[in-house]
C-alpha cells in the first residue's frame, strides 16, 4: 500500500496544482462579482470557462487516487511517463462538468427572471434544491454512484491517451450522477460563491477518499436537509434565489 500510494503521488501532485491555478482563478473572479442570482451577467462563453475551472478546482484534488490507479491498471509501469496520461484523464472527466455547465447556465438563465418575478417563489426553490440534494445523499442511487466513482473501471477502454481521456469520461459521467445534486445548491447560493464552493470540495473530497463514505454522504445529507428548514426562514441564506436589493427596499419602508 505504501509504495502504492508513493507511486501515486506524483500524479495526484500534478493534478493538486492543477486544481491549485484552478482556485486562484476562480477566486479572483469571485472577488470582483459576488454571490448574487442567476448567471451574475457572464455570457455563455465566459460562464462554461469559469464553470470548468470551478469543477477543476473542486474535484481534480479528490480524482486523484482514481486517476492514479486507472492509468496505473491500463500502463502498469509507465513510471513518470504516467502523469501527461494521467492529465488526459483528469480533461475527459471534466467533460461531463461541462455539459452539466451548459444546462446549469440555461437554469441560471430562468431563476434570474424568478427572482424578479417572484421571490417568494424563488425562496421556495432554494428550500427545494436542498431538500432534494438532502434526501438525494440518503438514496441507494447516490450510494452506488459513490461506490463506482471510487474505484477503476478500466475493462475494455483503449491503450494510450485516448483511452485514458475515454475513461476519464466515463468516470466523469459517473460522478456527475454522484454529485449533480451538489453542483445544483450553487444555484441557490449563488454560482460564483466560493465558501459554498469550499464547503463542498471538502464534502467531496471526502466522500470520494476518505474511509465510510457512506456515513460521510448522510451526515452531508442531514446537514443539507437543516440547512434547508432555516432558509425556509431566513431567505438570505439563498443570495443566489434572494434579490437583497429587493429586500433592503422592502425593509425600508416598514
Amino acid at each position: 500500500m505504501a509504495s502504492a500510494g508513493r507511486a501515486a503521488f506524483p500524479l495526484w501532485a500534478t493534478l493538486a496544482l492543477i486544481a491549485a491555478g484552478s482556485w486562484a482563478l476562480t477566486v479572483s473572479q469571485a472577488g470582483t462579482m459576488g454571490a448574487g442570482p442567476g448567471t451574475m451577467g457572464m455570457a455563455f462563453l465566459f460562464f462554461m470557462g469559469m464553470w470548468v475551472a470551478m469543477m477543476a478546482a473542486m474535484m481534480l484534488p479528490a480524482i486523484g487516487p482514481l486517476a492514479a490507479t486507472e492509468t496505473a491498471v491500463a500502463h502498469p509501469g509507465a513510471g513518470g511517463f504516467r502523469i501527461p496520461r494521467g492529465i488526459a484523464f483528469a480533461a475527459g472527466f471534466l467533460i461531463p462538468w461541462a455539459a452539466y455547465g451548459a444546462l446549469a447556465f440555461l437554469a441560471l438563465l430562468g431563476t434570474e427572471r424568478l427572482v424578479e418575478a417572484s421571490p417568494d417563489t424563488a425562496k421556495w426553490l432554494g428550500v427545494g434544491i436542498f431538500a432534494v440534494a438532502g434526501l438525494y445523499q440518503l438514496l441507494p442511487w447516490k450510494l452506488r454512484a459513490l461506490l463506482h466513482c471510487r474505484m477503476p473501471m478500466s475493462r475494455g477502454r483503449r491503450d494510450g491517451r485516448m483511452g485514458d481521456l475515454e475513461a476519464g469520461v466515463r468516470d466523469g459521467a459517473v460522478c456527475v450522477g454522484c454529485c449533480w445534486a451538489f453542483m445544483a445548491i450553487l444555484i441557490a447560493v449563488g454560482v460564483m460563491n466560493v465558501f459554498a464552493m469550499v464547503g463542498l470540495a471538502v464534502v467531496i473530497f471526502a466522500e470520494k477518499v476518505l474511509p465510510r463514505p457512506r456515513l460521510i454522504a448522510a451526515l452531508a445529507g442531514a446537514a443539507f436537509l437543516v440547512f434547508a428548514a432555516l432558509a425556509a426562514v431566513n431567505p438570505s441564506l439563498l443570495p443566489g434565489l434572494h434579490d437583497a436589493g429587493m429586500t433592503m427596499q422592502q425593509m425600508g419602508g416598514m
